[in-house]
This record gives C-alpha cells, structure tokens and sequence, in this order.
C-alpha cells in the first residue's frame, strides 16, 4: 500500500482533509492516528482567526454547505498546544496553511519554518506543507488566490521561498470555481510547489425562502461531499494527463474505498477523506481497510499498479 507522492513516500494513500478533523489528534480517540498515510491540519494562518459567524453546517442531499471561514488558533499557539500530541500519537502530518495576501504566504511560511527548527523533535512529524489559495468562504473573492495563475504563483513562490530551510514539499490546494484549471495548475508547479491537491470545495448558497436570507452565518460556502466527487475525478484526470509528473493528491466526496480507487485511477498518487468524517469519525480508517481488501480481489501487488490506470 505504500503511496509516492513526488518525492515523498507514504505507507499508503490514505490521509484526512485539511479542515475536517480539527488541528491535532481529535480523531485519534477513533482509530491510530499513525495506521493513515498522513494527517493533514486544518488550515493555520499566521496568527488566530475567528471565522464566520454562526450557523456554519448544513447538510445537503449529497454532502454538505459549509462556511466555517478558516477558524484556527495561529501557527504559535498549534505549535504549543497540538503539535505535540501529533508527534507523540506517530503520526505524519501535512501542515496547511492559508493567509490573507500573497506576501502574507511568505510570513506563515517563515513563521512555520521558525516553529519546526525551535521544536525539532515535534516538528520532525511534519512530512509536507499544504498551501490553502482555494478556500470560498472569505468576504474578499480576490483571496481566493488560485483563481488566477499571477495570483497561484506569487502566492506559492512566497511560500515555497520562505520554506527552503526546511526542505519540505509544498502541495497547492486548488479551487474547481475556474475555467481553466491546468493553466492555474502550471503555474503552482512552476512557480516551485512540489504537488497539487485537486480539489477545494465548490461555491454554493442556501436562501430560506421564508426570509429570503442565507441559512449560513458567512452567506455562502463550500459545496463538499459526495456531489464533489466526480468534480474532483476530472480535476485529476485532466491534471495527470497535463502534467504526467506531477505529485497529485485527490480530495472531494471519497467516503469509501472504490471512491479512493477512483482517484487513484484517475491519476491521484495519494487521497483524502474529509467530509465522511463528519457522519463517521472512523472513515478514513476504515476507506484505507477497503480499499486495501479492493485491491487484494483485483489481484494488485502495490498501488503503483492502480495508480493513473484510466491513462493507459
């Protein structure tokens, strides 16, 4: 089951999705946190951040709204008061961050390379860095820095630059709300990020009728879950065949093994599992047990036989 994700080497494919399991070991009470591929945070920002404001969830037929708005205690304080226990449940962690402007992806890169050399045997557990440019669920649509390739570079390049230290690889997490992904895609990869997470959540909006006012806080949000799925086999298939290369990691609406199968298939060398986690805390524990016992019945000997199958 052992997953390459670039130059990164992962015992299998399986991580959570930046956002669903909390900033540390939430999910740990559920499942070993080390049995999973990696875990990845939900998104830090330089310093904290409140959100939006309440209600932040609604479920939907097929899946779930959500505008919680990046809520998160800032990289100093996840670095007091979780990183710790993550080093200590054995579990290999992708850190995402986000920020407010392109040159504020330097200063939380900065700031995460500052934390990880003061707190060595903590931050050993970090295995790569995920940069959030995709996030809907911002007042300012320009934050949504993936939606145009200037933006997706300069937002990486600052971060990979700030990161060199620390010789981490950088994935940028893109956003599905464009019209040409694999331009947006190509600039991540040149202006230096090592992968890319395809894909964030779809912009959505749910009015009461009755009122005619937002059943959100924050107004809109992101669309996740299962009606994401195929949104996200597409985003891989095209971005794999574009850039045969490239790191990728696939995320939306995997909630069982055969959607993890899916991905990979389509080109993804590794998958998250985000918003089943929210009906089952176990999920992704028990996709990674699934889709182990589908490869077995398919008779494949490592992911590497699975992985960009739909490609030939």
């Amino acid at each position: 089951m052992t997953a390459q994700v670039g130059a990164l080497a992962l015992p299998n494919p399986i991580m959570t999705a930046s956002g669903t399991s909390g900033h540390g070991t939430e999910l740990g009470s559920y499942f070993d946190l080390s049995g999973l591929g990696a875990v990845v945070v939900k998104s830090l920002s330089f310093g904290p951040w409140s959100g939006n404001p309440a209600p932040r969830l609604l479920p939907l037929a097929a899946g779930m709204l959500n505008s919680v708005g990046l809520q998160n205690p800032g990289l100093a304080a996840w670095g007091r008061h979780d990183l710790p226990a993550l080093a200590r449940s054995g579990a290999r962690v992708v850190v995402s961050v986000w920020a407010r402007s392109r040159s504020g992806y330097g200063e939380v890169g900065a700031e995460l390379a500052r934390l990880l050399a003061t707190s060595p045997l903590d931050g050993s557990c970090v295995v790569a860095v995920e940069a959030n440019i995709s996030c809907p669920n911002v007042e300012d649509r320009d934050r949504m820095f993936s939606h145009s390739c200037e933006g997706t570079a300069s937002a990486v390049e600052a971060l990979v630059n700030a990161l060199v230290p620390t010789g981490l690889p950088v994935w940028a997490k893109l956003s599905p709300n464009v019209t040409d992904l694999l331009s947006i895609a190509g600039a991540a990869l040149g202006a230096g990020a090592s992968g890319i997470t395809l894909v964030n959540t779809l912009m959505g909006l749910a009015i009461d009728p009755v009122t005619g006012r937002s059943k959100l806080g924050g107004g809109g949000g992101g669309i996740s879950g299962a009606a994401l799925h195929p949104v996200a086999v597409r985003a891989v298939f095209e971005c794999r065949r574009a850039f045969p290369e490239a790191a990728i990691v696939g995320v939306g609406g995997v909630s069982t093994g055969y959607d993890a199968a899916e991905l990979l298939a389509a080109g993804a060398n590794a998958v998250q599992v985000g918003t089943a986690t929210f009906a089952d805390p176990r999920a992704p524990a028990r996709v990674l047990a699934e889709l182990e016992a589908w490869c077995a019945h398919q008779g494949l000997a490592s992911i590497a036989g699975l992985v960009g199958r739909a490609h030939g």
